[in-house]
């Protein structure tokens, strides 16, 4: 009997190319290859809980706090839900076809190659910026413990130190990312716990301090629409979440991860971030915390010093610096994995995606690497010049490109399908398109927030100049698409 049609069956799967169109003049994929060793189960259900713990909800949940009080937690809620549909409907295209290209390969089915091409580089483009930044946070750190080492040099290593786990093997980069994701979840466990203990009065020497949500000043001390304008501050500290889908196309067991990460997002959200707001709000008044510029001042190490942690400074920038070079093993493992899916598609040089016997694709991994050092050097070497700023703030809009682009291409790809394709989809989005509808316009109002604010104009604005260079390119790209198929 002869299987429906659907169209996420043009879509690409790791059995088949990792990413390429397949046709009769295909070449067995390396990625088929013996001597490729996949992710295991244990490394994309930690690569799952940990992915999106960063220094953002360390250090930058203080920000939020202080802006709009115990209504943060509003606002971690209504982005997280916004993250929480974009991941859903891009598991449900994962799951009935994993590849590694994730949205960008969805999109090139759904949308066109126009917006793959676009997507898939604005994506590289972001985690360029973020593995630069990540370098240069960890060099300064390091130079901070050890005076005698300077920050460029200390960055350069970490660099060099996580190219080399990605260039063994995948597994080799689940294996540490596993290792470090798991202290961050210790860490934000063990901070939950003995918080929620400390706020319910059954610490020692504590008293019930559950009140602190509305005691000092109100829920919303500064009214409810702040909450909702703080959305657009926290949205970000969400991207990263799609790291899991990727990593689940490599797996020993694609579509189980695949379905795993995308359906567990919601709680993980609600658990690491919502939780950690509603205790550091418990634990601390929010109108007492002060602005986080550094680990001291952080609100978790404020909260752990309450609760009479020794060393809990030292503590929390071993945490965060551990976050910091996580970030930087992601930030390389998908840089690398999205360049070597565009190049596959004809969308970059054919020598990114070139993969080494154990299916790493090296030159993608080392083109991505340049990247980020060329931006750290000149953060270090011409800190006043304004380059390294705009390369940060020129990447700030990717996350809500990636979600509408994300909502658009499986809307159109589940309207093109008939009742029995919808019938036999393995992970299937909810009130279809009603929840597409409120994910970009939930994106829109994000935008708009932003367009408030001086900060928030110079993202938008940089991040459109970025835009606008890429799309100048899209005929060099389609050219090369053209003549390769």
């Amino acid at each position: 009997m002869t299987q429906p049609h659907s169209p996420y069956d043009d879509a690409v799967s790791p059995e088949t190319s990792v990413g390429m169109r397949v046709n009769q003049h295909t070449a067995p994929p390396i990625a088929g290859d013996a001597t490729v060793r996949k992710l295991r189960p244990r490394h994309v259900t930690m690569i799952t809980l940990g992915g999106i713990i960063g220094a953002s909800l360390f250090v930058g949940s203080g920000n939020v706090i202080r802006s709009v009080g115990p209504a943060a937690l509003i606002s971690y809620l209504i982005g997280g839900l916004l993250v929480f549909l974009a991941m859903r409907m891009l598991g449900e295209m994962a799951a009935a076809r994993p590849a590694i290209g994730s949205f960008m390969e969805y999109a090139r089915v759904g949308l066109g190659n126009w917006a793959a091409y676009l997507v898939g580089w604005l994506y590289w483009y972001f985690w360029v910026g973020v593995l630069a930044y990540e370098a240069v946070l960890g060099g300064e750190t390091i130079a901070g413990w050890f005076p005698g080492v300077p920050a460029w040099a200390a960055s350069l290593v970490l660099l060099a130190i996580f190219v080399g786990t990605n260039l063994i093997s995948v597994r080799t980069f689940g294996e540490v990312e596993f290792w470090l994701a798991s202290i961050k979840v210790i860490a934000i466990v063990v901070f939950l716990a003995a918080g929620l203990l400390f706020a319910l009065g059954l610490w020692p020497d504590s008293t019930n301090t559950v009140n602190y949500l509305w005691s000092h000043g109100g829920f919303a001390p500064n009214g409810y629409g702040i909450a909702l304008t703080g959305v657009a501050l926290v949205i970000f500290s969400y991207f990263g979440t799609e790291i899991a889908v990727m990593a689940a196309a490599e797996s020993e067991d694609p579509a189980k991860g695949i379905r795993q990460a995308s359906s567990t997002v919601i709680w993980r959200i609600l658990l690491f971030f919502v939780g950690a707001i509603a205790v550091i709000c418990m634990v601390i008044p929010w109108d007492e915390l002060p602005e986080p510029t550094n680990v001291s001042v952080a609100p978790f190490t404020l909260v752990f010093e309450r609760l009479g942690v020794p060393g809990a400074s030292v503590i929390m920038q071993l945490v965060i610096f551990t976050a910091v070079i996580s970030v930087l093993n992601s930030g390389l493992y998908s840089a690398s994995r999205m360049a070597a899916a565009l190049s596959q598609q004809g969308f970059g040089p054919d020598l990114l995606a070139k993969k080494s016997r154990r299916g790493v694709p090296v030159y993608a991994l080392l083109a991505s690497t340049v990247g980020g050092v060329i931006a750290s050097i000149v953060n270090f070497a011409a800190p006043n010049s304004g380059i390294f700023e705009f390369i940060m703030n020129s990447a700030g809009l990717v996350a809500l490109f990636v979600y509408v682009f994300i909502a658009l291409t499986q809307w159109n790809m589940r309207r093109k399908m008939t009742p029995e394709e919808v019938a036999g989809l393995k992970l299937k989005m909810w009130l279809f398109p009603w929840l597409n509808i409120v994910l970009i316009v939930g994106i829109l109002f994000v935008l708009i927030v932003m367009l408030g604010s001086e900060s928030g104009r110079t993202q938008v604005y940089t991040s459109l100049i970025v835009t606008v260079a890429m799309l100048a390119l899209w005929p060099l790209a389609r050219k090369k698409v053209a003549a390769k198929s």
